[in-house]
């Protein structure tokens, strides 16, 4: 009797998108899958599971499946499962990611100008300062109301200026 599962783990697995599974014991690049199957690009799939704890308490995270493109050059390991991707599943990711970056970036800046806009926690400094600016108006508003209770009119202070004959 053989060790089965040794040989098992040493193939590269890909599955095709019909659910047909094909297995290769020998290394090969992703151009060679690509060329086989035209119109297909080669995908890493990954499991893992996230460490977030649950709102409940339990300790179970939630199981992810990460599939990433492989590049023509880049080898297929033995060990690992692929898959063929078709080309408009490729650009529909590829739309969905540049629109999920750009919701992302348009959420930080109205989250930077809404910081900017809130107004901020007075200071005693700030508050002294307002007082200061107050009492100053105050001021001014008294001086006016004595000048016009008192009959006097505004004279400018300055002297015109004599313009010069050529």
């Amino acid at each position: 009797m053989g060790n089965c599962q040794a040989a098992e783990a040493a193939t590269v697995v890909i599955q095709h998108p019909g659910g047909r599974v094909e297995r290769l014991y020998w290394p090969a690049s992703a151009a060679d899958i690509m060329k086989s199957n035209p119109g297909y690009y080669v995908a890493l799939v990954t499991h893992y599971i996230s460490e977030a704890k649950q709102e409940d308490g339990s300790g179970g995270g939630v199981k992810f499946t990460r599939v990433k493109l492989l590049k023509a050059k880049d080898m297929l390991l033995l060990g690992q499962v692929y898959k063929l991707i078709t080309s408009q599943e490729v650009t529909k990711a590829l739309r969905q990611r540049r629109h999920e970056k750009q919701k992302r970036s348009q959420a930080e800046i109205i989250r930077n100008q809404q910081q900017e806009h809130r107004p901020r926690e007075e200071t005693p400094e700030d508050s002294e300062i307002r007082h200061q600016v107050a009492k100053q108006e105050r001021d001014q508003q008294k001086s006016s109301t004595q000048m016009v209770l008192r009959g006097r009119h505004w004279r400018p202070s300055l002297q015109s200026i004599s313009e010069m004959g050529s």
